[in-house]
């Protein structure tokens, strides 16, 4: 994938949590050229802590500190920070867990939000946060998508993950499995179906073809291990058919659904029911270049597809490729949107 230099989108990057890896993830990611081909990254987050993730990765380059995206330059030998001010780097400690570290993360998040409200970005990539820092700094929420929901007063919002041409959305993420099957329900799997059909189509794919999977196992049996299929999940395929969007008629049993999508490429998506139905088989197959997607905001975010990275912080190891795909995506839905 190449681009004109002067129509690369922006991505505004967050550093995430200052105490994982993240930082030096960005670095790692932004010294590949073919990025730099597709993109101009500015960082938002903490210029000092960036400089400090540098030197730890050796990445050939400085960190130039900025106080508008407009001043930011995107050359091949500096990176852009737009920096916020907010990390001490002498209370600093890699692979702790750390209000600090939770409230600069936050902010980082919400500066993102605002740039790409304000047309000043064209697409907001997320490093990652840790939840429990971003608690111990009195922000409570249980990830990203929830964050951001509210920080764009988006109504309907949902997870994608994908990995190449395998991509799965998520009718409920993160709540127990009681209530991930309490939410199972014919208008939630119906607005997720929606939003699955929008992404897609904005990543390039114009008459999306989705299968819906079941909850129980091999989707009820016909109502013999659950009615969920039959009450709610097939009245939603159902509406989605009558709307005229491309979906298999029936709920497929979690087991071979996405063996179908993955070896037999009979979809372009799949509808998952609860978090760890979709993620599983997603981190399976493609743990390194799994990319996480929130649909329904009014701004384009990918993410990487992992966690902080503590056990690999500050030691300049951690694998880039994850945020390098979420750059990916997102300069493909910037090309795709209306």
């Amino acid at each position: 994938m190449t681009t004109q230099p002067s129509r690369r989108p922006i991505m505004g990057v967050t550093m995430g949590d200052a105490s994982g890896a993240g930082p030096e993830i960005i670095t790692k990611a932004w010294a590949d050229p073919a990025v730099r081909e597709i993109a101009r990254l500015v960082v938002i987050g903490d210029a000092a802590c960036m400089a400090q993730a540098m030197r730890i990765t050796g990445v050939s380059g400085t960190i130039r500190a900025v106080e508008r995206v407009a001043d930011a330059f995107y050359s091949a030998d500096a990176l852009d920070v737009l920096d916020l001010k907010n990390i001490d780097m002498e209370r600093l400690e890699y692979g702790k867990v750390q209000a600090m570290s939770g409230k600069a993360a936050y902010e980082a998040v919400v500066r993102a939000v605002e740039l790409a409200m304000a047309n000043e970005i064209d697409a907001v990539v997320t490093s990652a946060l840790n939840k429990e820092a971003l608690n111990l700094a009195g922000y409570h929420y249980d990830g990203h998508t929830e964050l951001l929901k509210e920080l764009t007063n988006a109504q309907s919002v949902t997870m994608m993950l994908t990995a190449g041409q395998f991509r799965v959305t998520h009718v409920s993420t993160h709540c127990s499995l009681r209530q991930a099957i309490e939410r199972t329900r014919k208008e939630r799997i119906l607005e997720v179906i929606h939003l699955t059909v929008q992404a897609l189509q904005q990543m390039g794919i114009a008459k999306p073809r989705l299968a819906v999977a079941g909850l129980n196992p091999h989707a009820g049996e016909g109502g013999l291990f659950g009615d969920e299929e039959v009450r709610e999940i097939q009245p939603a395929i159902d509406a989605a058919i009558a709307e005229g969007i491309d979906v298999y008629p029936i709920p497929l049993p979690p087991d071979t659904v996405f063996y179908r999508m993955s070896s037999a490429g009979q979809f372009d998506a799949v509808v998952a029911m609860y978090h760890d139905q979709g993620h599983i088989p997603t981190k399976v197959l493609g743990f390194a270049e799994g990319v996480n997607v929130t649909l329904g905001l009014p701004i384009i975010r990918t993410s990487v597809d992992h966690g902080t990275v503590f056990g690999k912080a500050g030691k300049g190891t951690a694998d880039e490729t994850s945020l390098k795909r979420a750059i990916e995506v997102a300069v493909s839905m910037c090309s795709g949107r209306s």
